[in-house]
């Protein structure tokens, strides 16, 4: 496994923990950082006995979104170079969107801004009651493009709005009846249940079936009716021959009590 400078990697039970480690900025991104969350995901990708991936954070703060310093240089770059950036930016969310294994936020703190567009692309997330979450960029005169495309797919129009123009962040409460996170916990349960949720996925699902699902759900959205109908037939049929199904089919059916 690499060693990086701003992540933390650990691998336990099948479960990959990234751990965000630049505390004093809040786990502000810049351009490193970003690049070593990409490798850091595409490692666990590659490792064939990773099935969840887990997101969490050293700090008082999950993740307060782009670096402003950063921010401030990048006003002196080309629209070219500018371009090149958000291009990387983009590739990490999209990484953590279409990736096949599940990936799971475990919010310790507040999340804003493109920390809060982390949590919104992961698959499920876990946040402590005093995390505070919001898209804030039109406070400081900047846009939440990149994560707009994922939060209108997530929780709609109406309520996509209610948050990036507005700016305003919301409790996690709130945050949690809109769409955004799925769970609360109390700080000192919030490890254990990101652990024992993970082992369930691990042990309960089989890993062609969450890659498979997983890929169905992020192309779905973009098709037509009849599109999408056929597409889903065809995945439907070719699953039938995979190896985990077959293997699910006869254990079923062998009144086997099957672990994946």
């Amino acid at each position: 496994m690499h060693t990086f400078h701003y992540v933390l990697t650990e691998v336990k039970d099948r479960i990959y923990y990234l751990t965000l480690n630049r505390p004093e900025k809040r786990n502000a991104l810049n351009h490193a950082f970003v690049a070593e969350i990409k490798k850091a995901l595409l490692e666990a990708i590659e490792l064939p006995e990773v099935k969840v991936v887990v997101i969490k954070a050293n700090g008082d703060a999950f993740c307060a979104g782009a670096d402003l310093e950063y921010l401030q240089k990048m006003q002196h770059f080309t629209l070219e170079e500018n371009l090149q950036d958000s291009t990387h930016l983009m590739e990490l969310f999209k990484l953590l969107y279409t990736m096949p294994k599940v990936v799971i936020a475990q919010v310790q703190g507040h999340a804003l801004a493109g920390g809060c567009g982390l949590v919104s692309v992961c698959d499920f997330s876990f946040s402590v009651p005093e995390a505070n979450y919001g898209y804030t960029e039109a406070r400081i005169g900047f846009i939440p493009a990149i994560v707009m495309v994922f939060l209108l797919r997530k929780i709609g129009e109406g309520k996509a709005k209610q948050l990036l123009l507005t700016g305003s962040p919301v409790t996690a409460k709130e945050a949690q009846e809109i769409g955004v996170i799925n769970w609360i916990v109390e700080e000192e349960d919030l490890e254990t249940s990101v652990q024992d949720f993970a082992l369930r996925l691990c042990k309960n699902a089989s890993s062609q079936s969450l890659a498979l699902t997983k890929q169905m759900i992020s192309e779905v959205p973009s098709m037509s009716l009849d599109e999408a109908l056929r597409y889903a037939c065809r995945k439907n049929a070719e699953a039938r021959n995979n190896p985990d199904c077959k293997r699910g089919i006869a254990g079923f059916l062998g009144k086997e009590k099957l672990e994946w």
